[in-house]
């Protein structure tokens, strides 16, 4: 094996595990912190998908779409939704789950109104890459890059900053959280935002590799909620231990099979990890980290 292909299969392997880490970051956000289930979290990537096309066609640059509109026009859903929807539902899990997938039609079927049914997508700004005789996908590297910063900028404000301990104290005990005089459901209102807004921004991040669809969104709560569930509580440290696993052994199986079988062999893998691990990965290993 000529030591190209090593770093072909080396790049590959590295934009399966950052796309699945970006699918997935806003639901943990959510999930790890507040025990929200959110089954609306695929149309909320899509609806950051068509942000970005409906900023494109108003003259915005790609950049600017991507990486700003979009975050910020799902924040402001995701805003509304908590503050209409899911603040009267805290701590009724299958109320929540309900009111979610609810959404999550209704979501859909608004964007097929508006959209119709078409697959549309978005140009890809980047061209692709040479590894020696090969050609990769150059915003595949972009793709890697916007997960690590993603994920480390996280870690930073959980890990590191006083709002990130806030929001940490406040979700393991909201009584002293507001014995110290911060509102808890102020807290619960911007950690939903923050999630939404990370979601807003895979959905514009990945808007040129994927065709978009109104229904596109079960594509993506599968991947997500498999990693998230599997990662356990810890929001970051789940979500790149997860999606590491997880990606790699689709990778695998992708490369020496099919990608049909490389998703049965994520699905698999999932079901086994959670056999061992009923509470993730994260309840036997990097216990305390963010």
């Amino acid at each position: 094996m000529s030591i190209d292909i090593v770093f072909v299969s080396v790049f590959d392997l590295a934009y399966t595990v950052a796309t699945l880490a970006l699918v997935s970051a806003g639901l943990a956000l959510i999930f790890g912190l507040m025990r929200v289930i959110n089954l609306a979290h695929g149309e909320f990537i899509v609806l950051g998908g068509y942000t970005t096309i409906v900023a494109l066609r108003m003259g915005c640059n790609i950049w600017l779409a991507m990486l700003i509109v979009a975050p910020i026009v799902v924040g402001c859903f995701g805003f509304l939704v908590e503050r209409l929807v899911i603040r009267h539902l805290y701590g009724r899990t299958v109320d929540t789950m309900l009111a979610t997938w609810g959404l999550s039609l209704a979501i859909s079927g608004a964007l097929s109104m508006i959209f119709g049914t078409t697959t549309t997508g978005v140009p890809n700004p980047v061209g692709s890459l040479s590894i020696g005789q090969y050609q990769v996908g150059g915003y595949s590297l972009f793709i890697i890059a916007v997960s690590t910063l993603l994920l480390a900028s996280l870690y930073l404000v959980l890990r590191s900053m006083r709002v990130g301990m806030i929001v940490r104290g406040a979700m393991q005990s909201a009584e002293v959280a507001a014995a110290l005089g911060h509102s808890p459901q102020r807290i619960y209102m911007a950690t939903f935002v923050a999630g939404s807004m990370v979601s807003g921004l895979a959905g514009g991040v990945l808007s040129p590799l994927v065709g978009l669809t109104p229904s596109a969104g079960g594509q993506f709560i599968a991947k997500a909620f498999i990693t998230v569930i599997a990662g356990g509580a810890s929001v970051v440290a789940g979500t790149v231990s997860a999606s590491a696993l997880l990606g790699t052994v689709a990778k695998v199986f992708e490369l020496l099979s099919s990608p049909v079988v490389g998703e049965m062999a994520l699905l698999i893998c999932a079901v086994i990890l959670l056999r061992v691990l009923p509470q993730g990965i994260t309840s036997r290993w990097f216990k305390g980290a963010a």
